[in-house]
């Protein structure tokens, strides 16, 4: 259940100010996100959350305080920071005998429950143990998802569209080659285990225009079970997939493009008469006076004959 919000009237500039600051854009900036203790967190349950955070920032809040209550029973402190942090995803901790070492990632649209999925972390190995050269903080990752099962199924599918608003970052029209820095990776299998891994790019020469790509393990590694889910229902989630009305392309009619990306366009005019067209004028087709003198006469005898049949009639 959502939060209910009174009306709020702003009484001075600077409340105003933040009011209009949560007010819905067209173009929303990067999503922010919140990390949560839930109840008897373990150690590998809060290295986890902070790895993630780690990676998330500086888009990401991490709360340390642990809270004594169920996400999937009562999420109604999830949503009341989601509102105080303005935030629109968030992660859970928690640890019991039923679900070990258990992390819930989850957002929320309208500031309330949108999607909810529980993950079990079988394995875990922390960033802090590679020892190498880790990636800046706030860059955009490059994600890569493997397996058919993303697609096939809905649970997947829905883990999938939860990771990418994770770490999707600002939207970019061009990427830069030396730009790509980090990876992402994400390989479902069909029993519902998810490998989730971190890559430094390293841009090697080749001897050509094209440099040769390696992979390095920056960490974290996890390996993934999945577990409960609470997703939105179709409505809700078409819903919040909704593209305002200012972002949605115009489209221009009677114009089209080719195969080879030529721009063609259909012009509608009114009728016209080809006989009375003036077209160019040239020497060479000028009538003679012999030509003028037949047409000349032509003309005369239409026109005796149009006054005869006029009398005749008469």
């Amino acid at each position: 259940m959502a939060v209910i919000q009174r009306i709020k009237k702003p009484t001075t500039r600077r409340g105003k100010k933040v009011l209009l600051s949560k007010e819905p854009k067209p173009i929303e900036g990067p999503k922010q996100c919140i990390f949560l203790q839930g109840r008897n967190p373990s150690e590998r349950t809060r290295k986890l959350l902070k790895d993630i955070y780690d990676l998330k920032k500086p888009d990401a809040a991490f709360l340390s305080r642990k809270n004594d209550f169920v996400p999937f029973e009562d999420s109604s402190l999830i949503e009341k920071l989601s509102y105080k942090k303005e935030a629109a995803l968030f992660g859970v901790g928690s640890h019991s005998k039923k679900r070990p070492h258990n992390i819930i990632l989850g957002r929320t649209f309208n500031y309330g429950i949108l999607d909810m999925i529980e993950l079990g972390a079988d394995k875990y190995k922390a960033m802090s143990e590679f020892h190498n050269m880790k990636v800046l903080a706030g860059l955009k990752p490059c994600l890569i998802f493997n397996g058919p099962a993303w697609d096939l199924n809905q649970d997947l599918k829905r883990l999938k569209s939860l990771f990418t608003d994770f770490f999707h970052r600002e939207k970019v029209e061009s990427i830069r080659l030396q730009g790509l820095e980090h990876a992402l990776s994400f390989t479902a299998t069909d029993d519902g285990s998810i490998y989730f891994r971190s890559y430094r790019i390293l841009l090697k020469k080749s001897g050509q225009r094209t440099p040769r790509v390696e992979l390095e393990e920056i960490g974290p590694s996890i390996d993934f079970k999945l577990r409960r889910t609470k997703l939105a229902s179709d409505d809700l989630y078409k819903e919040s997939c909704k593209i305002p009305k200012e972002l949605k392309p115009i489209t221009k009619k009677n114009i089209s493009k080719d195969a080879f990306g030529t721009k063609m366009g259909r012009i509608h005019i009114g009728k016209q008469d080809i006989n009375r067209l003036q077209t160019r004028k040239m020497k060479g087709l000028k009538k003679t006076p012999e030509e003028k003198k037949q047409m000349l006469m032509k003309k005369k005898m239409a026109r005796q004959a149009a006054k005869r049949t006029q009398a005749m009639a008469a």
